[in-house]
């Protein structure tokens, strides 16, 4: 595939997307969405790929959507700018495979809301993170107001919103919004390893945990818990699942088909 600012690779099941419009810090326009829609598409179409590593080239994970593109929309075209970001997020959100955002500099708007949509986020200790769409006279666009606080907590999501102060990494870990945070020149290796680590078991069971626990943010309890006996029977129907049991009673590694 190829892409006038998106980069894409696949090696060993893991696929690899990083954003690559630099003198941009990377920032969001229609293009950028268009062609990170596109590529995540093809994978998740494709069945040899079992997780995703995101990122972005130079110093930047994304900086935020594109502000001279912005400036100039109409109130329409602005919905139509929103709603396109939303579905880009939502489409990475759902895909079968793990996504792993791997965060090398600045998070901020439009790039804080892509890190979100992600499954896990690895930051280095640069980066930095932030919703600063307030001192632009707008709002979070890309779902940022309804994921964060599903991350962080209401008043936490309140405070970063109405402040747009930008925080560190390692606060970013306080708060729950990253996972890890490394150095910087260990940023691609802990993503990795983290992938590799989601690759090494069952497949099935993977993409079962994924929607067992995206749902768990869309639901009450009761049915919840009612969805995640319907993904625990379908790994129960998986041939992976006999494998992954015998493998632990016979004290070897497993070897998963997944299926």
């Amino acid at each position: 595939m190829e892409y006038q600012y998106v980069s894409y690779r696949a090696e060993d099941h893991l696929a690899y997307v990083t954003i690559n419009r630099p003198k941009a810090l990377n920032a969001l326009n229609n293009v950028v969405i268009g062609e990170l829609l596109d590529c995540f598409q093809h994978i998740n179409a494709d069945p040899a790929i079992g997780c995703v590593i995101l990122t972005g080239s130079e110093r930047s994970f994304v900086a935020g959507a594109d502000i001279g593109t912005m400036r100039d929309l109409e109130v329409l075209d602005g919905r139509d700018f929103t709603m396109y970001g939303q579905q880009l997020m939502d489409y990475i959100e759902g895909i079968r495979q793990p996504v792993i955002a791997a965060v090398n500099g600045f998070a901020l708007g439009g790039g804080c809301e892509l890190a979100m949509a992600c499954d896990i986020r690895i930051a280095s200790e640069k980066a930095k993170f932030g919703q600063p769409e307030v001192n632009l006279g707008i709002i979070p666009g890309f779902g940022g107001t309804q994921r964060l606080p599903r991350l962080v907590g209401k008043g936490m999501a309140k405070y970063l919103i109405m402040t747009g102060e930008h925080i560190s990494a390692q606060e970013a870990l306080r708060i729950g919004l990253v996972q890890r945070v490394v150095p910087p020149e260990q940023l691609m290796e802990e993503a990795k390893r983290v992938a590799k680590l989601i690759l090494s078991k069952a497949p099935v069971a993977i993409r079962m945990a994924k929607c067992a626990v995206n749902t768990a943010e869309d639901t009450d309890m009761r049915s919840g818990i009612a969805y995640e006996a319907e993904a625990y029977t379908t790994c129960f129907q998986a041939g992976d699942r006999v494998e992954g049991m015998t493998a632990f009673l016979e004290k070897r590694p497993a070897a998963f088909q997944g299926k």
